[in-house]
């Protein structure tokens, strides 16, 4: 089947839902499409109107949802994008069935996911990304009475033990790999630039009292019959060892960039390149939040306003909000540097450490390879159902390997979706 927009959004987070709602306002016909069976993306997730408000961020989100709701945007949730068959089309498996969405301009709003790193242990049960962790007590996982360690780099280990504390999880310990004095200078600046931030993150210190907070300090290795029992953990100075149940350990985000590298986008720096109006170097299609450098909710709502403006003739709106805007990537910048990835952990892993889950490659067996490619070819690391979502960015972090390009599908899909044919009705 075909169906056919104005406006195609890809992505049902902050960005996307901003992105849509204000070109439908403007009169736009507009789909907004996401995998998840809800709106909110990572940010937002599990949040409803009648909860909102006891999570931070909560009032954005029901400003931002109520007006998408009566903009008369088309909302298709679980739908899941596998393939771009035709200029200004994509192709969609909704419900059990194939559709293929066309539209005037595109707007991707698809987010962004957690760098994982191997280290000695980290396949076994109950070792988990900080934002996986998170999302899966958001979906309902009781964490109360559990010894949790969270680990890894960046603001989010911070929300991440907050929440936890008020589902009733212990924190044996905060880990951030950063040295204080790269933090404390980040935070000093914000509190001048994004004062907002940093009275968010001191509410969320205040809730982790109890549990030990240190920089500098990254897990080596985790050890368990079966599972997590115990995690090492090392300073620059002194190893320590902790008991836990589970361990939260995520180093900062990066972007999903499997669509824009499908459609051509240009890509620089590690996110893709967009002009003042948020368009890219493909004409239609425009970008939006995390996959335009990881700046959080505010930078994904005033990107996502700009999109819906300027796709639907309103730049003088638009143009606007670039004094915002640049705060707001000035602040993405600056957390980018402070969070910076220190180069002792390229030393964690061990010969026998898997670095491909999907394919079970082990960092030995990558020993010789020069590149993504050659890896891909000589032991099918990345060739799995992850399509190398997680070990191809450990990779470009431990071997410095580029990826390059993207082939449909961009997710597993049934045969009978790669075989449809471009046409085949009205949706």
């Amino acid at each position: 089947m075909t169906g056919r927009f104005d406006v195609v959004v890809v992505g049902a987070g902050p960005g996307g839902i901003a992105a849509a709602a204000v070109a439908a306002e403007a009169g736009a016909r507009v789909c907004l499409v996401d995998n998840n069976p809800a709106l909110g993306g990572q940010i937002w997730r599990g949040f409803r109107k009648e909860t909102a408000s006891r999570y931070p961020h909560g009032g954005s989100f029901r400003e931002w949802t109520a007006r998408l709701q009566a903009s008369g945007c088309a909302m298709w949730s679980g739908s899941q994008v596998v393939d771009a068959p035709a200029a200004n089309s994509i192709r969609l498996e909704r419900e059990g069935k194939v559709v293929d969405l066309r539209f005037e301009k595109l707007i991707l709003a698809t987010g962004a996911r957690e760098r994982f790193l191997p280290f000695p242990g980290w396949t076994l049960q109950g070792v988990m990304g900080a934002g996986g962790l998170q999302a899966l007590v958001k979906g309902g996982l009781d964490p109360r009475g559990k010894r949790v360690v969270v680990a890894g780099s960046g603001p989010l280990l911070l929300a991440v033990a907050a929440g936890l504390v008020r589902a009733g999880a212990t924190i044996e310990g905060i880990l951030e790999q950063a040295a204080f004095a790269q933090v404390a200078a980040f935070g000093l600046h914000s509190l001048f630039a994004q004062p907002g931030k940093v009275v968010e993150g001191v509410g969320y210190r205040l809730r982790t009292l109890s549990s030990t907070y240190r920089f500098g300090a990254w897990v080596t290795g985790v050890e368990g019959r079966g599972r997590v029992e115990r995690v090492t953990v090392f300073d620059g100075r002194k190893t320590r060892t902790l008991g836990c149940d589970w361990l939260a350990c995520g180093y900062g985000l990066v972007p999903n960039l499997e669509l824009p590298r499908l459609l051509g986008c240009r890509i620089a720096g590690g996110f893709v390149e967009v002009d003042a109006l948020q368009g890219t170097s493909v004409p239609a299609v425009l970008c939006v939040g995390e996959l335009t450098g990881v700046g959080g909710l505010g930078k994904a709502l005033v990107e996502g306003e700009i999109a819906g403006w300027a796709i639907t003739g309103r730049e003088p709106e638009a143009r606007n909000r670039g004094r915002r805007l640049h705060r707001h990537r000035e602040f993405a910048q600056r957390m980018e540097r402070a969070f910076v990835l220190r180069p002792e952990l390229r030393g964690l892993p061990a010969a026998e450490s898997v670095v491909c889950r999907c394919e079970d490659v082990g960092h030995g067996d990558l020993k010789g390879c020069q590149s993504w490619r050659e890896a891909k070819l000589h032991t099918r690391c990345g060739m799995g159902a992850c399509q190398g979502r997680v070990c191809g960015t450990a990779a470009e972090f431990l071997y410095g390997w580029q990826q390059t390009g993207m082939r449909p599908p961009l997710l597993p899909a049934r045969i009978s979706t790669l075989a449809a044919e471009a046409d085949v009705g009205e949706a």
